[in-house]
């Protein structure tokens, strides 16, 4: 623990000029004294550290020093892949393993190059949650991220509506939509999707699996995505929207039906297109439909545009 942290030192201050001790202290996690003691450690095992007094004082390597200790590990080098996913990998029990991955790349530039990562940083982030909820942080998630890493089975128990089922899975994918965390695991030859949060119990056996090398999990996925949404779009409403209306309109429901359907339309020579839309039901086509307003007509089913109609009435009262 306390070489790694020693190596850890050296690179920080070989990527700034130079660090407060109290700068150190809060990137490795230890007190000032500690770090006081590991730049003694470090100085009598040959380390150039050399001590700025004053208040503008602080660490510093002397003459230009530069470790070659910047080689990646296995578990650095997958994790710095994900390292514009702040939030999955702290989800996954991987952040320390990405900062120290990252530390060691900066530690590598040329000094005209050392600035590349803050620099990127700060004009690039990638938020993966979705707006108005917070962030899922399943507690198995970080078991089943290792089984992944490791190519391991597990055993689980999983939630469905019908109750809790068993089984043995071999894990080869995680994946985060929208702030939901998702798995991809082959059972019995064939691929399935689980609900990370629908995990009740996850337990990594001593067996492995061999992966097969040809599986594409983000062709997969968007496959089994498309399939997906169209599975739930059983039924159908026709619509009239006018020209905001069908802009909003893949905002407020499936995109790819809505683009479709607008694509299939007909228009009336007045700004309006008629549509007839895949929706998952009537009650879910009334949430959604309602939240156009008065640039969308329910044309049928009639039990939905009766329904539309009511709500209207009930709106405009409220307003009188």
């Amino acid at each position: 623990m306390r070489a790694a942290r020693l190596i850890k030192m050296v690179l920080l201050l070989q990527t700034r000029r130079s660090m407060t001790a109290a700068e150190l202290a809060e990137r490795l996690e230890v007190s000032e004294r500690t770090v006081a003691r590991d730049v003694l450690a470090l100085s009598e095992a040959g380390i150039p550290v050399y001590a700025d007094r004053g208040r503008a004082g602080g660490y510093r390597l002397v003459g230009g020093y530069r470790t070659r200790l910047t080689g990646l590990g296995r578990d650095e080098a997958e994790a710095l892949f994900l390292s514009g996913v702040p939030s999955a990998l702290r989800d996954m029990g991987l952040e320390d393993a990405a900062s120290a991955a990252r530390l060691k790349v900066a530690a590598a530039l040329t000094p005209e190059l050392a600035d590349a990562p803050h620099s990127a940083a700060q004009r690039f982030h990638l938020d993966a949650p979705g707006w108005w909820q917070p962030p899922e942080s399943p507690k198995e998630l970080p078991a089943i991220a290792e089984a992944v890493w490791d190519d391991r089975c597990l055993a689980v128990r999983y939630r469905r509506r019908d109750g809790e089922v068993e089984r043995t899975l071999e894990p080869y994918g995680l994946v985060l939509k929208a702030g939901v965390w998702y798995l991809v695991a082959r059972v019995e030859g064939d691929h399935r999707v689980y609900r990370v949060d629908r995990f009740a119990s996850v337990r990594p056996l001593d067996e492995g699996f061999a992966r097969d090398e040809g599986f594409d999990l983000s062709g997969f996925w968007e496959e089994r995505s498309a399939a997906f949404a169209r599975s739930i779009l059983r039924e159908s409403a026709v619509v009239r929207l006018t020209e905001a209306g069908a802009r909003a309109l893949r905002y407020v429901t499936d995109r790819t039906a809505a683009d479709e359907a607008l694509a299939r339309g007909e228009t009336d020579g007045q700004g309006r297109i008629t549509v007839t839309l895949p929706v998952e039901s009537p009650d879910v086509a009334y949430t959604q439909l309602l939240s156009l307003g008065p640039e969308c007509e329910v044309l049928g089913p009639p039990e939905l545009r009766e329904r539309m109609a009511e709500a209207a009435e009930r709106t405009a009262a409220l307003y009188r």
